[in-house]
């Protein structure tokens, strides 16, 4: 099985980007955030045609909004609600062989400093609504998957420079202490880790500031996909698009993808 994320930033605007990925990738689950559109203007029809019958979709006007599309059945959905505000940020749904999260965790705003930036504020309280989540609500024997754009780079090897980003918001200490204790919640597997070494650069995201974004690989790695560890001997391969950054009018983020064997 085949499951891929993407921040695809505007899925009416991106459709055909997301049938250049269903025809390069062929995923069998795709998890999209920020599709920018309430759930009446969603292109359903569109992925309906490209196979994905099965759709679970929570959208808004202009801001946020995620999406699981599957060639899968699902045995039940689930739409959440975090930190007291109804943003279209966390979906979930149930398959056969594991339970489905997909988050977009705020941004943060540019100030790392939650008492003068809500934006901050909201951010690190999301995160840890997400682990006590986790934490109360399921067991780590349990087979779950968590995708989407957490929108923080843990490791020094997630940015182009750990001592330059050590102040901006997305690579900060206090986010990627937050971000631990997430993943510590389930004793979850980061998959892009579990096949890339730590000390290798690995990279998500491309800001559209930088004009020539390969040259210059000023990138982090924003973009996840988490496993619980019995789903951990599952995990055959990870894959980067690297190349849609480069495609016309991109995302700034490009699809991630994993394969399990089930």
């Amino acid at each position: 099985m085949r499951v891929l994320t993407w921040n695809i930033n505007s899925v009416r605007l991106r459709m055909p980007m997301l049938r250049r990925v269903i025809k390069e990738a062929d995923p069998d689950i795709i998890c999209l955030q920020e599709t920018k559109t309430p759930d009446e203007h969603f292109p359903l029809q569109d992925v309906i045609d490209e196979g994905y019958a099965h759709t679970h979709i929570h959208g808004m006007k202009s801001y946020n909004g995620v999406a699981i599309l599957s060639r899968i059945p699902f045995a039940d959905t689930k739409t959440y609600h975090r930190v007291g505000r109804e943003d279209c940020r966390h979906i979930a749904v149930e398959l056969a062989q594991f339970e489905l999260h997909n988050l977009y965790i705020p941004a943060g705003g540019d100030e790392p400093d939650p008492t003068v930036n809500d934006k901050f504020a909201h951010k690190l309280g999301f995160v840890d609504e997400m682990a006590d989540s986790f934490r109360t609500n399921y067991k780590a024997d349990h087979p779950m998957v968590a995708v989407g754009d957490f929108n923080i780079a843990p490791f020094e090897n997630d940015v182009w420079s750990h001592k330059q980003l050590l102040k901006v918001v997305s690579h900060t200490p206090i986010e990627v202490e937050k971000l631990s204790a997430m993943k510590a919640s389930l004793d979850w597997v980061d998959t892009a880790r579990h096949f890339v070494p730590e000390e290798e650069k690995c990279y998500t995201w491309w800001s559209y500031r930088n004009r020539d974004w390969k040259k210059s690989n000023r990138g982090r790695r924003l973009d996840h996909i988490w496993v619980t560890r019995p789903l951990e001997p599952c995990l055959k391969s990870y894959n980067i698009l690297r190349e849609a950054r480069d495609w016309v009018k991109p995302s700034d983020h490009v699809p991630v993808m994993i394969d399990l064997d089930l």
